[in-house]
């Protein structure tokens, strides 16, 4: 069995066209820093690591940019981001999948490499992270957490719905529908102790104030040579009450 992270990335967002590439950082865009970040974690990943973008002419330079890193890359449906998964997943192989959104530069890479192993080892349909009240952590602002499901269970929800919110949203279907399949969640409390007082957290990008506010962040971190792991990140955030401001009033206009 083969497990793979696949990274989802467009540049033709809505809110925020073209955040992927949009420089963010040392004149690199988010989706460069992921996955940089995430090779320099567990490098061993290298051959198992895709991302999947869509054959818009626009995400070529998506495209261009994964030849220049030597990444695995696969050009799909835009709308369909499930059959995307899994036409990906066909194409190289892969068995059971991890599932990042290229929007969350600060993946608690640490926490991906466990999932990664975990997934790996088990037969779960479906694991993953929640809230304390059940709420699944891809449901959430923070953009801490992947998740990981198969092929397999990818393949079923295509045989059991056309809805366009269960395509658009590949794992969605899976957490709605609990008794069809064999689910683990992990609780964020457990990942990142504390973690649930801090619920105006936004740091996945969506919006040019989410880019803004998470490169200030980032720079902050980077330029004093500050590990980019969570509790950093959130102590760093926790300092600046006028960070949660604007992280509530982003939330208030994009919640989920």
């Amino acid at each position: 069995m083969s497990t793979y992270i696949i990274i989802q990335a467009r540049t033709g967002s809505t809110r925020l066209p073209n955040k992927m590439l949009m420089p963010f950082h040392d004149c690199k865009g988010i989706l460069q820093i992921l996955l940089e970040r995430i090779l320099s974690e567990f490098p061993q990943t290298f051959n198992n690591l895709i991302v999947a973008t869509t054959d818009n002419a626009g995400d070529y330079k998506i495209a261009e940019l994964c030849d220049k890193l030597g990444v695995k890359c696969f050009k799909g449906s835009e709308a369909d981001v499930l059959q995307r998964f899994i036409d990906a997943s066909r194409h190289f192989g892969a068995d059971k999948i991890i599932r990042v959104c290229a929007d969350n530069v600060f993946l608690d890479v640490r926490l991906l490499r466990e999932l990664y192993d975990e997934v790996s080892g088990s037969n779960y349909d479906y694991i993953s992270y929640c809230k304390s009240d059940g709420t699944p952590s891809i449901k959430t602002h923070y953009g801490f957490w992947a998740e990981g499901t198969s092929l397999h269970t990818l393949e079923s929800i295509v045989n059991l719905t056309n809805e366009t919110l269960y395509h658009e949203h590949v794992t969605n279907f899976i957490y709605s529908y609990p008794d069809r399949y064999n689910i683990l969640f992990r609780k964020i409390e457990d990942t990142i102790p504390g973690i649930e007082k801090h619920d105006d957290i936004r740091l996945t990008i969506d919006t040019i104030e989410d880019f803004q506010l998470s490169q200030k962040i980032y720079k902050y971190l980077s330029d004093n040579n500050i590990p980019m792991t969570s509790e950093n990140i959130v102590n760093h955030v926790e300092s600046h009450p006028e960070y949660l401001y604007i992280m509530k009033s982003i939330i208030n206009k994009n919640t989920k």
